[in-house]
């Protein structure tokens, strides 16, 4: 599984302004709903349901809000650099400019924990962190998200 089975250009969002956690995950659900079919409201809520289970803020300015979906099909990515970082509730307290929204069916089983951790260990990368945190162009950000050296195709 590669971020390119999980992310398309138009899932990028290279300058997403937001003040708050929850209009992130507003505005996250309103691109994921256009890239699904899915309603908007239901991926918001989904969303919201997992953060009141705990924070999908991972640490070093990094999220990966996720839920499950009963009417999707695949598994999905939308990708966002938020312009000011905002308060996440992250476990180290640090504010996040870097958001992947994961979306699995609600069949998916243990593809979504893969997919959960594909996410996480391109986000380990500290130098890919910094080229994302350089540019605001969706095609740059898709290019480097979908690279070669990331695992992609």
């Amino acid at each position: 599984m590669e971020i390119v089975d999980l992310l398309g250009p138009q899932g990028v969002i290279g300058q997403l302004k937001v003040t708050s956690k929850k209009q992130a995950l507003q505005e996250l659900a309103a691109r994921a709903a256009k890239l699904t079919g899915i309603n908007e409201r239901t991926i918001f809520d989904t969303l919201l349901e997992r953060e009141k289970l705990g924070t999908t803020g991972v640490g070093h300015g990094i999220a990966i809000p996720h839920g499950k979906l009963a009417g999707l099909t695949q598994l999905r990515g939308v990708f966002a650099r938020v312009d000011n970082p905002i308060d996440f509730d992250s476990i180290d307290e640090m504010p996040v400019d870097l958001i992947f929204v994961l979306l699995a069916p609600d069949t998916a089983g243990a593809d979504h924990l893969k997919a959960l951790a594909r996410v996480s260990r391109l986000f380990r990368d500290r130098a890919m962190c910094e080229k994302l945190r350089g540019t605001t162009d969706p095609d740059a950000l898709y290019a480097l998200l979908s690279s070669k050296t990331n695992g992609g195709h």
